[in-house]
């Protein structure tokens, strides 16, 4: 027995080593997959959680895994051992060992399988059920099935039927539908009948309530079989429509023609009793307002149907013809009485006659165009026409007049009427009421302006261009001190009675209208008028004319002005008219520069030449023909020249204003001038030869000391008279301070600038006791008596 224990124990201990050997790292002898590994290790920890046998009740052993059964049974075989039937025999060898353990095995394999092989009968047991529930599901579903295509059957030819039924419904309603259409369309053909029978019936008028309706269907039944000529006999019953809508359009017609001529007739059976104005306004214009409301009525409907065929159309277009003769009959002869009668009352004034007529014009446009639309709702070019024919009857009346006029006066004031008083106050406000009057005024002022632009060249000419000036008017500067001690003895008288409160003079002479020159005062006065009567482009051309001509003239006046007294005062007159001009034109908004074109036939001279020259190739046939040459090089260039009058006024102020500096400089210091002149010669002279230039001029005779003294004091004693003189005409002429300032600032300057040099020369040349015998005077005494003669020049007659 201890044997048998002994083999046991160490067979069960190889067992086991061998199956630790199974899944080793290092040559496992049965290794596993991952796969199998993880269903080790789940199974393991599902057999961990899982009760044991004894705990559960009989029917939750069925649920245990086969894995946990067998690991319990093991556990109780091993445990219980000692009841296994070990036998009686007695064991002698090990064959008779081994068979023992073999039935012991046996008998506890049989013992360990028996919960096995009862849960194995339960599985198989349930297995069966399973198999049962199995075909009894299979036979139900077989069963659906069946019901499902059945069902599906039903449905299929439920479908059929509805889908037949609304198939049916849509034919019924499409056959409907076409039968109402064909109602409809036949409704067109079948309404001439009943058009016609209404258009001929004796009771059917224009003016009745059915009328309009009558149209509307006439129209529609027109437009549908128009867009429809695919039908049978559409063209015919198209003219049967058209011919009903000419019938109907034709007593419109009449019905209107008839109104408006019996209305005229009633205006001129009672037009020879009228005598007011007010009773022929009544006349003219209450009786065709009187019988407005039934045309218009109907004219409106024709004005809406306008657009859909020519029979609208053109019977719009004779109404409104017939009404415009109508009104032309009655109004033509009255507003040519109207005019001839205002003519013949201001024959004399063309002004009053311009105003006169176009306020009666005026209110017979405002009149008409409220009349017409009284009539019509649509303008119409004829209304146009027709008024722009009766202020033609005012045109035609002042044309001879306006052509023989020759007085700038009166065309300026034409201009300025039909202007500002016609355009500007009465067109630009009224509008489309006035469209056509303002055509006719704008005629008016055209032939104006061209008379008025023709008269002011005539002017220009005549009056500036060719001006000869009279005695009185080169009275320069006698008039001007005339007229400044006039002014003076005034303001003296005023003084006496009240304390004046200012002790400048009110305004200067000179810039007095009277005292201008008479081509500035006609150039300006004649630019004035011009400038709001003409157009831009007209204005520019005039005024550059103007003043090119009025600076000629003054530059004419100038020299005659300087023979007859001297250059100073020519000179002054010259610049304080140019420095009026200048100053008159600047508020012109205007350019005072044109452009000419001109003909340049400088190289046709040389071109001339060559042709001489090359006179043995008049005929070749090559390039270099001489008369080819001739007609390319010698033909005449078109040029540009550009005129601008305000610059020519800058430019003649410019110059004029530098002779005077020089003038009044070389008078003032004419000795002292000539002899530096000579000291230059003479220095210049000694340097040549090799001279002492300080030592040769001392042995000059003129460069004595007493000789010296004799320039310095006779340049002393006349720059003393010449320059109060001198200031006063610059007082006189241009009463300006600061235009006295910058004409007398480089004089002065040149006067020092003199003096400095006289002053250099002395001290470097002369010994001291010959520049005491000089008595040149330095520039700072110069300064003072300029500035003392400058004063006394300023409250000259001023103060007593």
């Amino acid at each position: 027995m201890a044997v048998s224990v002994g083999l046991s124990s160490s067979y069960t201990a190889e067992v086991r080593e061998k199956l630790s050997l199974w899944d080793v790292k290092d040559s496992p002898l049965a290794p596993l997959t991952d796969k199998q590994r993880n269903s080790v290790l789940e199974l393991t920890t599902v057999a961990g959680d899982r009760p044991l046998l004894d705990e559960l009740p009989d029917d939750d052993c069925i649920n245990l895994p086969p894995k946990r059964i067998l690991s319990d049974s093991s556990k109780e075989t091993a445990m219980d051992m000692s009841r296994v039937d070990l036998g009686s025999e007695k064991i002698e060898n090990a064959q008779q060992f081994f068979t023992w353990f073999a039935n012991v095995e046996a008998q506890m394999e049989e013992e360990q399988e028996s919960s096995y092989r009862a849960y194995a009968a339960q599985l198989s047991s349930y297995r069966s059920h399973c198999d049962s529930i199995l075909n009894e599901v299979e036979s139900a579903l077989r069963h659906l099935q069946d019901l499902q295509q059945k069902h599906l059957l039903v449905s299929t030819k439920t479908g059929a039927l509805h889908e037949a039924c609304e198939q049916l419904l849509q034919d019924q309603t499409k056959l409907m539908n076409m039968a109402e259409s064909i109602s409809n369309k036949l409704s067109y053909f079948n309404a001439l009948d009943h058009l016609r029978h209404k258009l001929n019936s004796p009771t059917f008028s224009v003016t009745s309530e059915s009328f309009v309706p009558m149209l509307a269907r006439l129209d529609e039944c027109i437009s549908f079989i128009s867009s429809n000529q695919q039908y049978k006999e559409s063209s015919v019953y198209l003219v049967r429509f058209k011919q009903c809508l000419n019938q109907a359009l034709n007593q419109v017609k009449s019905h209107v023609v008839s109104l408006l001529k019996n209305a005229t007739a009633q205006v001129l059976a009672n037009k020879d009793g009228t005598n007011t104005s007010e009773n022929s306004f009544a006349l003219f214009y209450g009786k065709f307002r009187t019988c407005a409301p039934r045309v218009k009525s109907l004219m409106e409907q024709i004005e809406q149907r306008s657009h859909l065929s020519s029979e609208y159309s053109s019977l719009l277009s004779d109404c409104q013809h017939c009404y415009l003769s109508q009104r032309s009959q009655l109004l033509m002869p009255c507003v040519s009485d109207a005019i001839d009668k205002l003519a013949k009352q201001y024959e004399r004034n063309p002004c009053s006659l311009v105003r006169a007529g176009c306020s009666v014009l005026i209110h017979v446009c405002r009149d008409e165009y409220q009349l017409y639309y009284h009539f019509f709702s649509k303008p119409s070019t004829g209304l146009d026409s027709l008024l722009e024919i009766l202020c033609s009857v005012l045109y035609d009346s002042l044309r001879p007049v306006i052509i023989h006029m020759n007085h700038m006066e009166t065309l300026t004031e034409l201009c300025s009427i039909l202007k500002v008083e016609m355009i500007e106050d009465h067109v630009q406000q009224k509008g489309e009421e006035l469209a056509a009057f303002e055509v006719v005024v704008l005629q008016m002022l055209e032939d104006v302006q061209e008379r008025l632009v023709y008269r002011a060249q005539a002017y220009i000419e005549s009056d500036i261009q060719k001006y000869s000036p009279a005695p009185g008017d080169l009275a320069y500067p006698e008039k001007l001190i005339i007229g400044s001690s006039s002014d003076t003895d005034k303001e003296e008288k005023l003084a006496e009675g009240e304390e004046k409160k200012s002790k400048e003079l009110p305004a200067a002479l000179v810039d007095l209208q009277g005292m201008w020159y008479p081509t500035v005062r006609r150039t300006l006065v004649c630019l004035s008028k011009l400038y709001r009567c003409i157009s831009k482009e007209t204005f520019e051309g005039l005024s550059q004319e103007a003043l090119s001509f009025c600076i000629q003239s003054l530059k004419t006046a100038s020299a005659l002005i300087t023979q007859r007294k001297d250059a100073i005062n020519g000179h002054l007159f010259l610049i304080k008219h140019l420095l009026i001009l200048r100053e008159q034109i600047a508020p012109f908004d205007v350019d005072f520069a044109v452009k000419e074109m001109s003909l340049d036939f400088s190289k046709m001279r040389t071109a001339a030449y060559g042709l001489w020259s090359h006179s043995n190739r008049l005929f070749a046939l090559s390039s270099s023909n001489a008369i080819l040459e001739f007609l390319l090089d010698g033909a005449p260039q078109l040029t540009e020249n550009y005129l601008d009058s305000k610059k020519e006024v800058d430019v003649e102020l410019r110059v004029v204003c530098e002779q005077f500096i020089q003038n009044v400089s070389e008078s003032l210091i004419a000795p002292l001038s000539a002899f530096l002149a000579k000291v230059t010669v003479i220095k210049n002279l000694a340097v040549e030869e090799g001279k002492d230039p300080k030592a040769f001029l001392k042995q000059q005779p003129f460069a004595k000391p007493e000789n010296v003294r004799k320039v310095v004091s006779e340049t002393y004693m006349l720059l003393k008279s010449k320059l109060t003189s001198t200031l006063q005409s610059m007082a006189l002429f241009l009463a300006n301070k600061d235009t006295e300032y910058i004409l007398f600032k480089p004089v002065k300057a040149k006067v020092q600038d003199y003096y400095k040099q006289m002053n250099d020369m002395v001290m470097e040349t002369y010994s001291v006791e010959d520049q005491q015998i000089i008595g040149c005077p330095s520039i700072q005494q110069v300064c003072f008596m300029a500035v003392c003669d400058s004063y006394t020049v300023k409250f000259s007659g001023r103060e007593k």
